[in-house]
């Protein structure tokens, strides 16, 4: 039997552990950071009481598995990751590894005979906020996507994220051996919070995904000329920030042409020098967030990004320079996951929508792997701060129809 309490606690203790900064009330919990480490040493232990064997990869992947019945048989496989962003709430990404344990939990305490294996993983670093980078490091490694500048990236701090892998005890000069083959794994299920407003608005507590955005990742810088604010006619300026301004506003205006699930973010700018009395020099426009189920259509909008930038440029007499740092395919469910999360949702008598994934997952980058499929709890307060929520009777419901899916697969 699932359990709501053992949920609620286990969210709940996760909650806690995190950086505490001040100003702040969320979770801050960043891949390969000592906190990080903290939370995977007590899911460990969670996953211990689950009955499953426990390894991590050279990516820093946390892997829990029971063995089935019959032997060579392929696994199904329970994922999502537990590193955060910034002042983030705690039921990103956290809930779908719980929800995991919580399907183990129920295998191992009811004596259920399962035919073939069951993976939990904890995925490291889908957030990509420590080493900003788009994020989805763990299920990169998992499908052979990853070079060597993904491991020489550096931390605020100026910490390499092959620094980082070594002070969790691993080796990143093994990291290919964190590759799973195609032929290795039979499916990928993953439970997470909406992180809109969709289920709300529907008065539902479940959506099942038909789809996931596929992703664009990058940055602009805009090189003009720092010179003195009163110094400088205004016709005689390479002001930086101004043309970076009209790069935002040009995303915008360019978007306005499309309707959902087409969506785009340029989430942080960096000024240069960034002081009074200055007109800026230097811009950096980074996190530029483009996504789309339609993989064409997006690279469409990127291109007419990059026009309307080197336009912009010309005019202002402002050098613009793109970097493309990550670039994902959108991933469509599997028909026959979807069509039995739609039988177990209705033998539960489950209100549900189906529908489509706005946000980036690491089940779009499994599904080259084999078949995926996910399911969306209600939350409310939006994401990536303090005030997300979920209520427990939607997880309940939520980890049920999950693990429902998972058994008909295992038996």
């Amino acid at each position: 039997m699932i359990s709501s309490k053992r949920l609620n606690e286990r969210i709940e203790t996760l909650g806690k552990i995190s950086e505490q900064i001040e100003g702040w009330e969320g979770v801050t919990r960043l891949a390969l950071s000592e906190k990080e480490k903290e939370a995977k040493v007590l899911v460990k232990s969670w996953m211990e009481q689950a009955g499953l064997s426990i390894y991590t990869d050279p990516a820093g992947n946390l892997i829990g598995r029971k063995e089935g019945l019959k032997p060579g048989l392929k696994p199904v496989v329970i994922g999502s990751h537990m590193d955060t962003t910034f002042n983030a709430g705690k039921y990103d990404g956290t809930l779908g590894v719980i929800a995991g344990l919580e399907v183990a939990q129920h295998i191992n305490e009811e004596g259920i005979e399962i035919m073939r294996p069951l993976e939990v993983i904890a995925i490291n670093d889908e957030e990509g906020v420590r080493f900003r980078d788009g994020g989805l490091f763990g299920s990169r490694a998992m499908t052979g996507k990853l070079n060597k500048e993904d491991l020489n990236l550096k931390d605020e701090n100026g910490i390499s994220r092959r620094q980082a892998l070594e002070s969790f005890g691993l080796n990143p000069d093994e990291i290919k051996k964190a590759v799973r083959k195609k032929e290795e794994l039979e499916l990928y299920l993953e439970m997470h919070i909406e992180q809109g407003p969709v289920l709300v608005e529907a008065g539902v507590p479940v959506g099942i995904i038909q789809g996931i955005n596929g992703r664009y990742f990058g940055q602009v810088i805009v090189e003009g000329e720092a010179n003195h604010c009163g110094g400088t006619p205004m016709g005689m300026r390479h002001d930086a920030f101004i043309g970076a301004s009209e790069i935002v506003i040009g995303l915008e205006e360019i978007l306005s042409d499309y309707s959902s699930p087409t969506v785009g973010t340029i989430c942080t700018a960096e000024i240069s020098p960034g002081a009074d009395n200055i007109i800026a020099g230097r811009v950096v426009l980074s996190g530029i967030d483009i996504r789309d189920l339609d993989n064409s259509r997006r690279d469409s909008i990127v291109e007419q990004l990059k026009a309307r930038a080197q336009e912009i440029g010309s005019r202002r007499e402002v050098k613009i320079e793109f970097n493309d740092m990550l670039r994902t395919s959108s991933a469509m469910c599997s028909s026959h996951i979807k069509e039995r999360m739609l039988i177990e949702a209705k033998n539960m008598k489950l209100s549900y929508i189906e529908m489509p994934s706005g946000a980036c997952h690491d089940a779009q980058l499994m599904a080259e792997l084999c078949d995926m499929g996910m399911i969306f709890v209600r939350s409310t307060g939006g994401s990536h701060n303090p005030n997300e929520h979920a209520k427990i009777e939607d997880i309940a419901l939520g980890t049920e129809l999950l693990s429902r899916t998972a058994l008909s697969y295992l038996s």
